[in-house]
């Protein structure tokens, strides 16, 4: 027997808050338990949980763990652009020339997260 992942985890400042964009981020919702002021709210989506815990301290150091993230979609360009207008921001731009690469981004609270090619754009560019 094996253990499966029930929830990704996020130690956070404001749970319902960053619950709110990465729900909107995986197509996901949160919790109709869940309300602005919790300190703990959970987003679920077809793809994955995730968990929002609040934390009195703030985010000082780079992740252990990110997540990948591939447009089902839009391209990656598109889900770039998409992610920016919910409030994340570019931290390093690893698209090369040829379209492959990746974009590192930041949440809201500065959790980094990649955005790949879609499906689409691998077999399109890898042949």
């Amino acid at each position: 027997m094996t253990s499966w992942v029930r929830h990704v985890t996020f130690d956070c400042r404001e749970p319902y808050a960053l619950a709110g964009f990465w729900a909107d981020a995986v197509g996901g919702r949160r919790s109709d338990e869940d309300a602005p002021g919790d300190d703990e709210v959970l987003v679920e989506s077809a793809s994955v949980g995730l968990l929002f815990i609040r934390v009195p301290e703030d985010k000082e150091v780079k992740n252990r763990l990110h997540l990948d993230l591939q447009p089902q979609d839009r391209t990656r360009d598109e889900e770039v652009d998409r992610l920016v207008a919910l409030g994340a921001r570019v931290s390093d731009d690893r698209r090369r020339p040829d379209g492959a690469g990746w974009v590192v981004m930041s949440d809201p609270e500065g959790n980094e997260f990649c955005v790949e090619r879609s499906a689409a754009e691998r077999v399109a560019t890898d042949g």
